[in-house]
């Protein structure tokens, strides 16, 4: 597995466009994208920190994976997504370490990405992202 790039830091929010406002007031970051990935349930926002990337997630269903986490944990860090050349082999060589994966296969997700999901209690804690752009073919 190659590692490209941290692709971009995710943060639940409860109000997408308050977070919005923040982010743009506060730290001058421009939000570029705002972007509903309907089958995970919810709605993101994408801002560029130079080659970084932060991803504001607001939950469209109380009952969704973002849902559920600010209701226990409440609002802020939710994962960090890695970029890698291939999210398939990647998670092959993963699990072949004993790392438990959450996607055992690529999914679609925001800004046309592929991605997977490591779970937190074989990283340390963390929730991981894996990405790749989905190639024009796909």
């Amino acid at each position: 597995m190659h590692v490209n790039r941290i692709e971009h830091i995710a943060i639940a929010v409860k109000n997408l466009d308050e977070s919005i406002k923040f982010y743009e007031s506060i730290f001058g970051l421009k939000c570029y994208l705002i972007e509903e990935v309907e089958d995970q349930k919810v709605r993101t926002a994408f801002f560029k920190a130079g080659e970084t990337k932060i991803e504001l997630l607001e939950t469209t269903d109380p009952q969704g994976a973002i849902g559920k986490f600010i209701e226990k944990h409440g609002e802020g860090i939710h994962h960090i997504a890695f970029a890698v050349d291939d999210v398939d082999l990647s998670l092959k060589e993963i699990e072949s370490k004993g790392i438990k994966l959450i996607d055992k296969k690529p999914r679609p997700g925001a800004e046309s990405f592929d991605i997977a999901f490591l779970h937190p209690k074989s990283t340390l804690g963390v929730l991981t992202e894996l990405c790749q752009k989905k190639s024009k073919g796909k």
